[in-house]
């Protein structure tokens, strides 16, 4: 008994394993090779890459792109607009949101290539951080980081250069 909910208008590459109680709305699509456990909700609009592993619990708002050899972890929230780039690996609890303080949708973050994100973060609507960059558990990174560093904290903070 899979119990999961797959709509006709979503596309599903070769290989990919999908979990029980999922939910997979209209124009989503998931790469070749992909991994989605069990209680992923994936709305309108989504998009995984290749090689992916989609760890249980994870929530996305809709007009996601989540690139190549990306690993999200369980229990992450992606908000709507978010864009992760090639070989990101986020730790579980992430919540990320699109929304400012008037309610105003100002898009999701743009993670860079080769980003670190450790366990119970938040990234704030429209920021970026730069590729191969590490942002350290228990953070909320509230303006973009830059290139090849380190931050953490709350709010984080530049540490140093990786």
């Amino acid at each position: 008994m899979e119990f999961n909910f797959i709509s006709e208008k979503a596309t599903i590459g070769k290989n990919v394993t999908i979990g029980r109680f999922c939910i997979i709305e209209d124009d989503v699509v998931i790469g070749d090779n992909t991994v989605i456990k069990n209680y992923v909700e994936l709305r309108k609009g989504t998009v995984i890459g290749k090689n992916c592993y989609i760890d249980s619990r994870v929530t996305s708002s809709g007009n996601c792109v989540i690139k190549n050899n990306v690993t999200v972890r369980y229990d992450s929230i992606l908000a709507r607009g978010l864009v992760v780039e090639d070989n990101v690996y986020i730790s579980p609890k992430l919540m990320t949101n699109n929304l400012d303080t008037e309610k105003k949708q100002i898009g999701g973050a743009h993670i860079g290539e080769n980003v670190f994100i450790g366990t119970n973060c938040i990234l704030h609507h429209g920021i970026t951080i730069g590729k191969n960059s590490v942002i350290g558990a228990l953070s909320f990174a509230n303006k973009d980081i830059p290139e090849d560093e380190v931050w953490f904290g709350n709010p984080a903070v530049f540490k140093r250069k990786k």
